[in-house]
């Protein structure tokens, strides 16, 4: 499914009044919860309209930096970001949702607040440069799954002004296709007679997805299984196909007596929910 989702951005100033920190990003989280009659579930937790972002500091040498947002009923997330001589790099991020929000855990068996921590993955940045990530990317923990995208960071910032400089995501680098050296076998000899153009090619059609079994054990015996080819077609700017590969995908989920929720995760930035 589709869910609503705001971007958040926080801009947080110095003594000076100088922007020492900038983060525009959006985010939402899958969180899998014990409903009361002992199944698990899997909501979604996005953020809301109105996010504060109280405790947000600049940090400096010998403190570190930190974003800190509170949203909805009683949710927040932070991230604290420290830094060395060249570089600055996410530290750790901790999230806190509350289950008596009924609107997003109708039936939790626990009630309150459930912290998680978790290390963030990615590389240190350089100094004076703008992490930037528009594409998503994924943070798995203790059944919960952040989502994250649009993503624009910097800490640290010099002389008050968010940098030009760009550091991009794993995720937003395209691949491109190695480049063949030339062989005896397919080097072009020059030649002096005339022969008709090549006839167009047409596109070569998408392929049906390679079928993939997917299973999810309670115990020692399964508890869902799953045999299935998967295609994606996203409508963007321009119609995208994308076959979801079994051998790259990772299953995961839980059962309950009446629910069972099956995640697949194909390793790139694809996330599907059943």
């Amino acid at each position: 499914g589709f869910f609503q989702s705001y971007a958040v951005e926080v801009d947080i100033k110095d003594a000076s009044n100088a922007t020492c920190l900038y983060a525009d990003w959006m985010m939402r989280f899958l969180i899998t919860y014990e409903s009361n009659n002992g199944d698990y579930k899997t909501t979604t937790l996005s953020l809301s309209s109105s996010v504060t972002h109280n405790g947000s500091v600049c940090g400096n040498d010998t403190r570190a930096a930190l974003v800190a947002v509170q949203f909805g009923e009683g949710h927040s997330w932070s991230i604290n970001i420290t830094k060395n001589n060249e570089t600055y790099q996410g530290d750790f991020i901790t999230l806190t949702y509350n289950t008596n929000d009924t609107a997003v855990f109708p039936d939790a068996k626990r009630k309150g607040p459930v912290t998680v921590l978790v290390k963030d993955p990615l590389h240190p940045v350089q100094l004076n440069t703008v992490f930037v990530c528009h594409n998503s990317y994924f943070i798995e923990a203790e059944n919960v799954t952040q989502i994250f995208w649009n993503v624009t960071l910097q800490a640290f910032v010099q002389n008050g002004t968010v940098s030009k400089k760009e550091s991009r995501c794993p995720a937003d680098i395209p691949t491109s296709a190695p480049t063949v050296p030339p062989t005896i076998a397919n080097a072009t000899t020059a030649s002096t007679t005339t022969s008709s153009p090549a006839p167009t090619t047409a596109p070569k059609p998408v392929e049906n997805p390679d079928t993939g079994n997917y299973s999810l054990k309670s115990g020692n015996k399964t508890c869902f299984l799953a045999t299935v080819g998967l295609q994606l077609n996203v409508s963007q700017d321009k119609p995208l196909l994308i076959n979801i590969n079994p051998k790259t995908t990772i299953a995961d989920g839980a059962c309950g007596n009446t629910t069972a929720t099956l995640k697949l995760n194909d390793g790139n930035s694809t996330l599907i929910g059943f």
